[in-house]
């Protein structure tokens, strides 16, 4: 019976971390009250996230059909939340114990590497730990490999890509007080270096004066509404007013019907985005606060929306000018025999929004310009190469979003996939891993060199 009992405990995600919430509200001494409202959100955060879940599949699932009737192809809608929300299910435990002993990586490489950087971006982590757990299982890596192996490759994760920004994320703020943690790094990175290549002489969006009527985009849940009511809009007029009111909306008018699932949409990604923040609200500081006290020095690594305030314009450039580039890969991708990727606002607004500002700060207006629409048609064509690495998951009307996941999961993906042996894979990983290693230590030791010789 108690045999029982814990296993149902530790095969419940939401309890599990909340577990580890438990743990490090108690290490840090919290007071009784702290540590029952610590643990109790936790857990509902995981229980939100799952109803916001049910919200986006209910839309994703009428989009699909009316995308399907519309152009005789299947759209998929890229989404973090939604994808592993969806993955919960099948990859709940492994993806909580991958995204707690990942955390637990990165603080020990931190402490014993020259990257000094705490990945604090929670969801993040989660969505990567998710994407780890599936393709590790899919390609037949299971049990405490899966979580040894999965949990290396996430902590290392969250310390190289912040590391791999620096170097622009300084030239972006001036200073070397934080750095960029969010696994839409490669994006940045491209957008950084297309911006350095075409910017030459090219003035700061800054000295733009954006028209206040697009201050609305800055709402993320306004943008997000307004953005995908119009999809909807599209899409059901090619779609067809009899096969909407005789098919999918039981006689409502196609047009209403249309708008009231692109708010529906919205209203899941809120829904979701409120629980990730109640979950994350008290694992965060927990893992911090243990942080704190092992690694001296330690840079935090903070969400993209962190840059936004040094280039505000580059915000709106960024975001509008992937999305463009997005809609514009949308056509191209069935050409190339590829998934159809509808652009997903959510990605495009933050991952296009921080390219803009990387772009900028490498290029000036040009920069953020195709630096950004760079960022779009990698967050297009990378989410439709990794769909046949996901397995099962693959086939659900959505995927992640952000570079990252893509180039991760690719590679990642066709690793285990290639090498039959799953003892043999795990090595190549960890191999690879440490030869990442030894060149950002090596390109870190140069830096600092310089530095010194400059100085």
């Amino acid at each position: 019976m108690i045999d029982l009992v814990m296993k149902d405990i530790l095969g419940t995600p939401a309890i599990l971390v909340g577990l580890f919430a438990l743990v490090g509200l108690l290490v840090q001494r919290k007071n009784t009250a702290d540590v029952v409202s610590g643990t109790l959100k936790t857990i509902m955060g995981f229980v939100i996230l799952n109803a916001g879940a049910d919200v986006i599949v209910q839309a994703l699932g009428q989009f699909s059909s009316m995308f399907n009737e519309a152009f005789s192809v299947d759209g998929v809608i890229p989404n973090n939340e939604a994808i592993v929300a969806l993955a919960q299910e099948s990859f709940g435990t492994e993806t909580a114990m991958i995204m707690l002993f990942g955390m637990i990586v990165n603080i020990i490489l931190a402490r014993f590497t020259p990257f000094k950087y705490i990945f604090l971006t929670g969801h993040h982590t989660m969505f990567m730990a998710c994407m780890i757990a599936v393709i590790l299982t899919t390609g037949g890596i299971t049990g405490a490999a899966l979580i040894i192996i999965g949990s290396i490759i996430l902590g290392s994760l969250m310390i190289l890509s912040p590391a791999m920004l620096q170097p622009f994320t300084r030239k972006v703020t001036g200073s070397d007080d934080f750095a960029v943690g969010h696994f839409g790094s490669a994006g940045y990175f491209v957008s950084a270096m297309v911006g350095k290549a075409v910017g030459k002489n090219s003035k700061s969006t800054e000295e733009l004066k954006v028209p206040k009527s697009l201050g609305f985009l800055r709402d993320t849940s306004v943008a997000v509404s307004l953005t995908m009511a119009i999809l909807f809009f599209v899409v059901a007029g090619f779609a067809g007013a009899s096969f909407i009111e005789s098919e999918l909306s039981g006689g409502q008018n196609f047009l209403v019907f249309a708008f009231m699932q692109g708010l529906t949409f919205a209203a899941g990604v809120y829904i979701i985005l409120a629980g990730v923040r109640m979950l994350l609200g008290e694992i965060v500081p927990a893992f911090k606060g243990i942080a704190d006290k092992i690694v001296p020095n330690a840079k935090p690594a903070l969400d993209c929306p962190a840059i936004f305030p040094f280039a505000g314009n580059a915000v709106i450039i960024g975001f509008l000018f992937s999305f463009i580039a997005g809609l514009v890969s949308m056509f191209l991708l069935p050409i190339l025999g590829l998934k159809v990727i509808v652009p997903g606002l959510v990605p495009h607004f933050f991952t296009g929004a921080a390219a803009g500002v990387f772009g900028n700060a490498t290029g000036g207006r040009k920069g953020a310009i195709f630096g950004s629409m760079a960022n779009g048609v990698l967050i297009s064509f990378l989410p439709a190469l990794l769909l046949p690495v996901l397995g099962s998951l693959g086939f659900e009307g959505t995927t992640f979003g952000d570079a990252d996941f893509g180039v991760v999961g690719i590679v990642l993906g066709n690793l285990v996939r290639f090498i039959e042996s799953n003892v043999f894979s795990s090595i190549v990983i960890l191999v690879i891993l440490f030869v990442l290693f030894l060149i950002g230590w090596k390109t870190s030791a140069n830096t600092n060199k310089n530095k010194s010789e400059a100085a």
